[in-house]
């Protein structure tokens, strides 16, 4: 036997018998959401991003892959979701930025333009295209954070549920309305009481009187029931908000092999397309939906979306200069956000001026 075929045939013995074996690793990770899997969002971790991680790392490496799953709060609760991903609590986390106004501030750009597009599709496209022209927008969470951005997660439009009827803003003057972070301003403008909340304590405060409505999408109305406490739907087209994330710890990240690392970037694109167009095609299904559970679904006239774009007109500006005095680049990303929003297609009631 010559010294080649003994050669080859040793490298295959130790290939097949010792250094596959050597380097397959099983590898477990944390992934965790403080939203319930009814949030459209969370669900799609469950039911897309996990198995589909799950097979191709199967199907295309030698290592095996295994999900601890833990959402509605069960690891970590909604604003603390940045910071167990962080410190490593879990490896992977779904949250909405609104829950971090001080450590993200210019993440929920769309929030500070409101009346944007309502396509799920279209803001999730928006929102990829500002990061990508502006990479603070996703190196902030590697320098500052300890996690690398996997993708980023569109709601549905945003409209304003309540316990009662309204049809013009003055019927708003006073009254206590929920919203999360930045969108507490549409409230506050329109001259409503804004209140702070999360969307598990909803039914609860609404049916006790603490606040009598939310600035929501659709889904949520239907899948948190809060039909059964506010009667009233309107939708007057606040925008489709690109401002959750799916993240995972870089330290984690680092540490997984290279064939996995690519899988689960890859992974995260595709999910993060995926919230748009679920969303996208969600979004009629839960009006018509809203409507069957007796909902009082409807439209206000657009010199009623133009009063409350006019009575808004002035903020994004004064969140750009407030946000620049902290040296974020938010005049640089609000005048990018309308710009790729009218690339798109969308029209604003009210064009605001960043200057």
């Amino acid at each position: 036997m010559s010294k080649f075929v003994r050669n080859t045939i040793l490298a295959g013995v130790l290939a097949a018998c010792g250094l596959t074996a050597a380097h397959a690793e099983n590898i477990r990770l944390r992934i965790a959401s403080g939203h319930p899997a009814v949030n459209t969002y969370v669900n799609l971790m469950q039911t897309f991003f996990v198995p589909e991680v799950t097979k191709r790392v199967a199907e295309r490496t030698q290592h095996k892959i295994e999900f601890v799953e833990g959402y509605g709060g069960s690891m970590v609760k909604t604003a603390d979701t940045l910071e167990g991903v962080q410190t490593g609590i879990i490896d992977i986390g779904g949250y909405c930025f609104c829950f971090e106004p001080s450590n993200l501030p210019l993440h929920g750009f769309q929030v500070m333009l409101p009346f944007g597009t309502m396509s799920p599709e279209r803001s999730v496209k928006l929102a990829r295209n500002v990061y990508n022209k502006v990479p603070y927008m996703s190196q902030v969470f590697e320098d500052k954070f300890n996690q690398k951005l996997l993708g980023l997660i569109s709601d549905n439009g945003y409209n304003l549920g309540t316990t009662f009827d309204w049809n013009t803003i003055s019927d708003l003057k006073g009254r206590k309305l929920a919203g999360a972070g930045l969108n507490l301003k549409w409230l506050e403008y329109a001259g409503a009481v804004p209140v702070q909340s999360a969307l598990p304590e909803a039914y609860t405060a609404m049916q006790t009187g603490v606040y009598f409505g939310w600035i929501m999408f659709p889904s949520a109305w239907v899948n948190f029931k809060l039909n059964e406490v506010a009667k009233y739907y309107t939708q007057i087209g606040f925008g489709a908000i690109t401002w959750h994330g799916l993240t995972i710890n870089k330290n984690r990240f680092n540490r997984l092999p290279k064939e996995v690392q690519d899988i689960i970037v890859e992974v995260g694109r595709e999910y993060e397309a995926k919230t748009g167009t679920v969303n996208e095609e969600g979004y009629p299904k839960q009006i018509e939906q809203l409507k069957t559970l007796g909902v009082t679904v409807k439209s206000v006239p657009d010199a009623v979306k133009l009063e409350w774009a006019n009575s808004l007109k002035g903020w994004p500006q004064e969140k750009a200069t407030e946000l620049d005095k902290q040296g974020l680049p938010a005049t640089l990303v609000l005048k990018t956000a309308l710009e790729e929003a009218e690339k798109l297609g969308h029209k604003w009631p009210l064009r605001y001026e960043i200057k």
